[in-house]
């Protein structure tokens, strides 16, 4: 029976597949038949052993999870159960399996390892997948103008293509961030008790080579008895900064779908329902499951940092807690990237009526910043257009007024001022070099884009 909503209600069947026993069985069965390919090739054991080793652990239709439980509730040791059912099933090949003095931590750390590298070839594809969507919209909403906003009120004009290019650019910082990530995440070890393979002999160093290299990682460069866990805790660091980077679209997109400014909405089904007892109700309920989910990712970077600090060589203090945060970490992740997805592909905009209504909604208060340098440019000091303009701003605020016509009342603003200037103060021509700024973005990212494609990636 399922418990963790990871099990039946978040992540899709592709990333929960991954973190499933199964598969994580299949990753220390690959590791084990890796190691005795690797004694194979400097002549420990016979290449007949190295092959019947890797077909019969590179299936778990040989070695059963069942067995391995089975074998663990008797021993209360993971990985020797693991060694005992592979070594079952090799016959008088078995006794070859785990050769020398490879530790658990040689098998689970490596395993680990294979696991995390297919988890992150999902989140980068999603990445990419949301690059463009943001990249689309970014294109099509340049000229998009809306208002600003700062500490939550009205400041100056902005765009929308603005908003998207902004996300735009930190999903590829993301991608950038996985990329760099991987020369450091994606590395195994055979080292042995203590890291010093002296159990392994003189060859230590080429069995780890030759291990790392079949499986496709890189070697450790030094190890205790595990890969050190900064690794583990800049790999949960950096996933709860995707998160934090969802969970400030998500935000965003709630806060534009409030009822006041409706601006734009997430998607909303035909048969969609909103409320149990208000009919009427269009909840950004997506966006808010990606905000909530967020906040699991962000703790669990607390014990991936405690996870770094062990007793001496190591103790066990950090394998509980990995066991949780990882997939946990991965497969909620997963469930926040697809959804976020869909929320963008599907983004409902209510242009060109409550966008403007909003632009205009402070009855052009919002242009005292250009109002204030279009009086500097006339020969007004900078500062005494400040205080001029701020005071005209709450006279128009308290009195419900249009600010150009309170400034049109100002003998002082007048003496600098031409009807013609107040005409051109409008909140669509105060948008700076915005759609420069978006161009600029997008040509980033399609250099990028040319750039792994021919990479290959």
């Amino acid at each position: 029976m399922a418990v963790h909503p990871i099990d039946y209600r978040y992540g899709s069947e592709e990333m929960r597949r991954i973190w499933d026993e199964e598969n994580k069985l299949q990753k220390l069965l690959d590791v084990e038949a890796a190691l005795a390919r690797a004694h194979a090739k400097v002549g420990n054991i016979p290449e007949e052993s190295a092959r019947v080793i890797s077909e019969r652990g590179g299936n778990t239709k040989w070695v059963k999870l069942e067995r391995v439980k089975e074998i663990e509730e008797e021993i209360h040791h993971d990985i020797m159960a693991v060694v005992k059912a592979l070594s079952e099933v090799c016959g008088e090949h078995g006794k070859y399996v785990h050769l020398g003095g490879a530790t658990s931590n040689d098998i689970i750390d490596t395993a680990n390892a294979l696991l995390i590298k297919e988890s992150l070839a999902i989140v980068e594809r999603d990445l990419k997948e949301l690059r463009s969507i943001l990249k689309k919209l970014a294109k099509e909403h340049k000229y998009t103008v809306c208002i600003g906003r700062t500490h939550g009120q009205h400041a100056v004009p902005t765009t929308y293509g603005m908003k998207f290019a902004i996300w735009l650019d930190e999903v590829q910082r993301h991608i950038d961030r996985i990329n760099q990530l991987k020369e450091r995440v994606l590395v195994g070890q055979m080292s042995g008790a203590v890291g010093t393979m002296a159990s392994f002999g003189e060859r230590g160093l080429e069995i780890q080579r030759l291990v790392m290299e079949d499986l496709s990682l890189k070697p450790a460069r030094i190890t205790n008895q595990i890969i050190q866990r900064d690794v583990y805790a800049e790999l949960m660091m950096v996933l709860a900064l995707i998160a934090s980077t969802l969970d400030k679209i998500a935000l965003e997109i709630r806060n534009l779908q409030r009822t006041e400014i409706l601006e734009v909405s997430e998607p909303f089904g035909k048969k969609q329902v909103g409320s149990s007892t208000m009919p009427h109700k269009r909840n950004p309920i997506r966006s808010e499951k990606v905000s909530g989910l967020a906040r699991v990712l962000y703790s669990n970077v607390i014990p991936a940092l405690l996870n770094n600090p062990l007793w001496h060589e190591r103790d066990l203090t950090n394998s509980s807690v990995e066991r949780v945060i990882l997939p946990e970490s991965f497969v909620l992740l997963d469930e926040m990237l697809k959804t976020t997805i869909k929320v963008l592909s599907g983004l409902e905009f209510f242009p060109p009526g409550n966008i403007k209504r909003n632009l205009y909604l402070t009855n052009n208060l919002i242009m005292a910043e250009p109002l204030m340098l279009k009086l500097t440019e006339k020969g007004m000091g900078r500062q005494e257009a400040h205080e001029l303009v701020r005071q005209l701003a709450m006279k128009a605020f308290h009195e419900k007024r249009d600010l150009l016509e309170v400034v049109r009342e100002s003998e002082e603003a007048m003496k600098y001022l031409t009807e013609e200037d107040l005409e051109s103060l409008k909140p669509e021509n105060y948008i700076g070099l915005a759609p420069q700024i978006v161009d600029n973005v997008i040509a980033f990212i399609e250099a990028r884009e040319r750039e792994e494609a021919i990479k290959g990636e």
